[in-house]
């Protein structure tokens, strides 16, 4: 299936029903009041994370949606039945983003979360409502009111155990590949992975977890280089991070300062990652017999885990796999759950500070558009060329 993290919908709330204009007609009544019933309320959107979906593509080929409207009253003072609810299915970890205020109106971070993005318009009045002492045969009746309509956008973080961390072509796809039944993209050059892949690693019958692989990040992340901000967000939802290092790279470069700089570009985004376990992992020792790399990580991190492995032969791979599930076992359910939060209200602040930047875009562009159009009517007597 397709790995879609953000799309844009248009979802409309259903209309409310009109009231009824009815009298009572009876046989035994010959002058029977008012008896018109009110509408029934439109029925409203709603998102549901589910467990069982962690893709949007369904929004990408069907993104419009409506709720139904409320039926209309009726006489007998009857009220007519509210519009049935809309609900659609998300996966856990959506956000949800209005597209025309670009204002962050909510986020759906667990299995079961719901929330509302349009509501119903209310119900009209039948004419019984506006029966009073000095009209006593009102002919008075209001429509329902309009649901409300929004352009909304959604976007995901993948909800995952482990996130692999690292540069591009640091064999992150190679590694999940090995250890799960995925099978990303694997090619000798940079930003082969596109977009998160994510594989469920089975230790035995009763243990697995998922690992989600994250395109490679570059210096600039932070800020925006190599779509590094929509990136990072994917690894707001994991438990342990996995910092995968190249020992060997083919520019030459020093692998500690690889490590700094995408760490930087980690903390800048959201400085509550420090908290969150990083795990090490140098990779590709198939390509070399020099460990000095390994033991230079392990004397610059001594309080982290660091496990030198080969994505591509396997080597180390099994013990650093064991190691993960045993880490994840031990880690502190309800401190997990804070920093998780802490970090999401990160990545919802950067939102915000993306919305005023677009903003600020928006109105310098519509006071540029605004301004007077300079005529030259120095060769035109009819004083209406403008100036080219």
């Amino acid at each position: 299936m397709q790995f879609v993290d953000e799309v844009a919908v248009t979802v409309a709330a259903g209309k409310g029903g009109p009231g009824a204009l009815s009298f009572r007609r009876e046989k035994s009544v010959p002058r029977g009041g008012p008896d018109g019933g009110d509408g029934g309320d439109g029925g409203d959107v709603l998102l549901v994370a589910n467990e069982a979906l962690n893709t949007l593509v369904d929004f990408r080929f069907q993104p419009h949606y409506r709720a139904e409207n409320g039926h209309p009253g009726a006489g007998r003072n009857r009220t007519g039945a509210s519009g049935e609810d809309l609900t659609l299915r998300v996966p856990a970890g959506t956000t949800v983003i209005d597209e025309d205020t670009l204002e962050v109106i909510g986020d759906l971070p667990h299995a079961g979360s719901s929330l509302v993005v349009a509501r119903g318009g209310r119900r009209g009045a039948g004419n019984a409502r506006f029966k009073s002492s000095t009209d006593r045969a009102p002919r008075r009746t209001t429509p329902g009111e309009p649901g409300e309509r929004r352009a909304l956008r959604l976007q995901l973080q993948v909800i995952a155990d482990v996130g692999l961390l690292g540069l591009p072509n640091a064999g992150k796809s190679t590694f999940i590949a090995r250890v799960s039944a995925s099978r990303p993209k694997i090619a000798d050059y940079p930003f082969t992975t596109l977009v998160p892949n994510l594989g469920v690693v089975r230790i035995d019958t009763d243990t697995s977890f998922v690992v989600a692989d994250i395109p490679g990040l570059v210096p600039g992340a932070a800020a925006g280089a190599g779509l590094g901000t929509r990136f990072l967000r994917h690894l707001a939802r994991t438990r342990i991070l996995l910092h995968m290092v190249d020992v060997a790279p083919p520019d030459g470069s020093d692998p500690l300062h690889n490590i700094d700089a995408i760490e930087r570009e980690l903390l800048a985004y959201s400085p509550a990652f420090a908290e969150r376990p990083i795990w090490m992992a140098p990779n590709k020792m198939d390509l070399t017999t020099d460990t000095r790399v390994a033991d230079a990580i392990r004397s610059r991190y001594p309080d982290r885990a660091v496990f030198p492995v080969s994505a591509a032969t396997g080597e180390g791979v099994p013990a650093l796999v064991r190691a993960l599930a045993a880490g994840l076992a031990g880690i502190d359910v309800e401190a997990e759950a804070a920093l998780r939060q802490r970090i999401s209200h990160d990545v919802l602040l950067r939102s915000e500070a993306e919305r005023r930047a677009i903003m600020t875009e928006r109105e310098a562009g519509d006071t540029a558009d605004d301004q007077d159009i300079d005529f030259d009517v120095s060769d035109d007597p009819a004083g209406a060329g403008p100036r080219t």
